[in-house]
């Protein structure tokens, strides 16, 4: 299993990433510029928290230019498992990968906490670890993580099962609770809460290894 993790300039999880695939679970990573465009050998990518270009105009909006994402959404389009968490998440959306935005938190407040998920769906090869109605804390960091979409879009979301995760107590205002959803095809996933931070014994959680640890079981 190898994976690679996009570096934008402003990311700031991409270490943190690394960490959690290679430093805790052995799994062979290599850092993207995102000026890159080789994802030979790959078998996964993920597009880190952060702050990608400064947020400038809005997250992701620069970011989705980079020349790294026009490689992948080739993968993508192939099949390849791609995940975005926290800015990855609003990365993909810009990108037309996943549909909907993120926008400000209802309360317009930045958010830093542990908060409780529910698996709604775990079809993706991310959660295949999982069962629907499981429940996992993953913390979350961010100002800009309400995920909005129309109703014709949640209606698509829901009758394609591409709903991941919702939050059991909302805490940025989510349409439905939204947490985390995939594209219709469940390999690529994106999700406001950081994973890669509860994989780590020392740091008090380690569901963020149930993510992570399931793509060796589906490799």
């Amino acid at each position: 299993m190898s994976i690679g993790v996009v570096v934008f300039p402003g990311s700031n999880c991409d270490r943190d990433v690394r960490w959690a695939t290679q430093g805790c679970l052995g799994m062979q990573t290599r850092y993207l510029w995102h000026e890159e465009t080789d994802l030979s050998g790959l078998d996964a990518v993920v597009l880190p928290g952060g702050f990608s270009y400064g947020d400038y105009l809005r997250c992701g909006a620069i970011a989705r230019f980079a020349p790294v994402l026009e490689s992948l959404i080739d993968f993508a389009n192939k099949g390849g498992q791609v995940l975005g968490i926290c800015n990855g998440f609003q990365v993909l959306t810009e990108l037309g990968l996943l549909p909907g935005a993120l926008t400000r938190n209802s309360g317009l407040h930045f958010i830093c906490e542990d908060t409780p998920l529910n698996v709604v769906s775990a079809r993706t090869p991310w959660l295949s670890h999982l069962t629907a109605g499981s429940e996992l804390q993953l913390p979350i960091a961010h100002g800009e993580g309400r995920y909005q979409c129309s109703e014709d879009t949640l209606k698509a979301l829901q009758d394609q099962d591409s709903i991941a995760l919702k939050y059991n107590n909302n805490p940025n205002g989510s349409i439905a609770d939204i947490a985390g959803i995939t594209n219709p095809a469940g390999n690529v996933l994106g999700l406001m809460p950081h994973p890669e931070r509860a994989c780590d014994p020392v740091t008090g959680c380690t569901d963020g290894r149930k993510l992570i640890e399931a793509l060796i079981q589906s490799s």
